[in-house]
C-alpha cells in the first residue's frame, strides 16, 4: 500500500499501479474514514474517458458496496464537477472519480469528494492513506445496492438556472480534447441559444495521442476552428472537465485574463470578494478594489481556495492553471459551468474588448513561469535555503515584503512579483514572474532561476 499516497488532486499514477488489491485498499480506506466519522448515504463513484477508469470505478463500487454503501454510478463516462454536484444535490455521503485528469492516457487517478463537493483537504485524505489497511467485506446479505443514475441532466438544469446565458447568435467553438466534456459541455451551450462547433468531441482513450490539457501548446485544433469558422468565442476542457480554457479571434486567452474578465463581468451585477492563489494575477485586484471589494489569497491548489471561498463567501474563485468556480455553485472547479458563463459573458461583451479595456483602466499586466528540475526528496531543503538566500533587490527594484504562504513569493516596489514554490505533482521547483511588460518578466524569471539553480 506504499504505492497510494493521495498528493494535491488525489492519487495519480501510471496505470499499471492501479491493481483491484490497490484499488480495493481504497474503497475500504474510504468505506472507514466515513463510518468513523458518522457520515451517513449513498456514495457515487464517477470515472473519466480512459480505458481502464469504467473496470476501477467498477471495482472500487463493488468494493464499497461490500462495506455496507449504496453505490451509484453514472450511465456514462462524466466531468469531475458533475459528480461534485450530484453530492451536493442528492446529500450523498460522498464520492469517488477515477480520473488523472489532464494526464497522458498512461496514467489514471482517484480522487475523493467529501459531503460538500469540495476537495478534500489533507487532514481527509492522510485519514484515508492512514486506513489502507481496512478489513475484508460485509456477508453478502449486508451489501449495499447498486444503482445507475443521470448526472448529466441534473448539473444541466442547475447550469442554466444558477447562469444567466441567453446565447442567440452567439457561435462557439468546443474542444473536448476526447475527454468526458463532450456531449456534456456542447450540449449545455447549445440549450442556452449558442451554435456549436465541435472539436475533438470524438470517444478516444487515447485522446489523440497527447495529454487533454487545454494549455496554449495543445489548443492548436480549436484556434484554427475558430479562426476557419469565425466563431465567437472557442472553449476547451481538460480530460475530465474541472478546469476551463479560452480562445478568442486573438488566439488562446492567458487564464489569468479570463479570470479577470470573468470576475468583472460578475461584478455588473452581483457583489462579493474574489479568492485566488499566490501564483494568480493582482490584476484580479484591481478590479476588486475598483468595486470596494477584497481578495483573498491562498496557497496554489483548488482545495484552498475552495476553503477560503466558503470563509469569505467569495463571488468567484480560481487559479491560474484554469481551474475556476463561482458564488451558489459547489465549491469545485467546474470547466462545464465557466464554459457556460464564459459564453454568457462574451454575448455581452467580447473577452478581447474586455480584457483591452480592463489593461487600459488597470494597467498592463504580463507574466509567465520556468520550472527547475529538483528532485522531490531535495525541495524541501531547498526551499528551506533560499529564504537565507533572498535578497535585498531583485533585477533591480527594492523588496517590499514577502508571502511565505506556499514558497516564497516575492512583492517589489514597483507593483511586480516574483514567485517560488515547489511543484506538487512534478520533481520540479516553479518560478512565476508578473510584471507591467514581458521584457520586466522575462529580467525577473532570470533572477529567479539564478536565485534557484545554485541550491538544487
Amino acid at each position: 500500500m506504499d504505492a497510494i499516497h493521495f498528493g494535491t488532486d488525489g492519487w495519480r499514477a501510471t496505470v499499471d499501479a492501479f491493481t483491484d488489491e490497490r484499488v480495493g485498499a481504497v474503497g475500504r480506506a474510504v468505506a472507514a474514514h466515513l463510518d468513523d466519522e458518522g457520515v451517513e448515504g449513498a456514495v457515487v463513484v464517477g470515472y473519466d474517458a480512459r480505458e481502464s477508469s469504467p473496470e476501477i470505478a467498477d471495482e472500487l463500487a463493488r468494493v464499497l458496496r461490500g462495506r455496507g454503501r449504496d453505490v451509484l454510478l453514472p450511465e456514462r463516462d462524466v466531468p469531475t464537477p458533475l459528480v461534485a454536484w450530484a453530492i451536493v444535490e442528492r446529500g450523498l455521503a460522498g464520492g469517488l472519480m477515477v480520473t488523472a485528469s489532464h494526464n497522458p492516457p498512461e496514467y489514471n487517478g482517484i480522487k475523493y469528494l467529501p459531503e460538500d463537493g469540495a476537495p478534500a483537504l489533507p487532514e481527509v485524505t492522510d485519514a484515508i492513506e492512514d486506513r489502507l489497511a481496512e478489513p475484508e467485506p460485509l456477508p453478502e446479505a449486508e451489501w449495499g445496492e447498486l444503482s445507475e443514475v443521470d448526472l448529466v441532466e441534473p448539473h444541466a438544469e442547475h447550469a442554466l438556472a444558477l447562469v444567466d446565458a441567453d446565447l442567440d447568435g452567439l457561435t462557439v467553438a468546443y474542444d473536448a480534447m476526447h475527454g468526458s466534456g463532450r456531449g456534456v459541455t456542447d450540449a449545455l451551450l447549445e440549450r442556452a441559444g449558442a451554435e456549436v462547433r465541435r472539436v475533438r468531441c470524438a470517444a478516444d482513450p487515447t485522446f489523440g495521442g497527447e495529454p487533454p490539457e487545454p494549455s496554449a501548446e495543445h489548443l492548436g485544433p480549436l484556434v484554427a476552428a475558430v479562426g476557419e469558422s469565425g466563431a465567437d468565442l472557442g472553449v476547451a476542457n481538460d480530460g475530465d472537465a474541472d478546469r476551463v480554457a479560452v480562445v478568442t479571434p486573438e488566439g488562446v486567452l492567458d487564464a489569468n485574463l479570463f479570470f479577470a474578465a470573468v470576475y468583472d463581468y460578475l461584478l455588473e451585477s452581483d457583489a462579493g470578494p474574489a479568492v485566488r492563489t499566490v501564483s494568480t494575477t493582482f490584476l484580479v485586484d484591481r478590479i476588486a478594489d475598483a468595486h470596494g471589494e477584497a481578495v483573498y489569497e491562498t496557497p496554489v491548489g483548488f482545495k484552498w481556495v475552495a476553503a477560503a471561498m466558503a470563509d469569505h463567501d467569495a463571488l468567484m474563485g480560481g487559479e491560474e492553471s484554469g481551474g475556476f468556480s463561482v458564488r451558489g455553485h459547489v465549491r469545485e472547479k467546474d470547466g462545464v459551468l465557466m464554459a457556460l458563463l464564459s459564453a454568457a459573458a462574451a454575448a455581452e461583451e467580447p473577452f478581447d474588448e474586455r480584457v483591452a479595456r480592463l489593461l487600459d483602466e488597470h494597467g498592463e499586466v504580463h507574466q509567465d513561469r520556468v520550472s527547475v528540475d529538483c528532485p522531490d526528496a531535495e525541495k524541501a531543503r531547498v526551499v528551506g535555503e533560499i529564504e537565507d538566500a533572498l535578497p535585498d533587490r531583485v533585477a533591480g527594484i527594492e523588496v517590499e515584503r514577502v508571502n511565505d504562504a506556499d514558497g516564497f513569493k516575492v512583492l517589489l516596489a514597483d507593483g511586480s512579483w516574483l514567485l517560488v514554490r515547489p511543484s506538487g505533482t512534478e520533481p520540479k521547483l516553479r518560478v512565476y514572474a508578473e510584471a507591467a511588460s514581458e521584457a520586466r518578466v522575462g529580467e525577473l524569471l532570470g533572477a529567479g532561476r539564478a536565485l534557484v539553480e545554485p541550491l538544487v
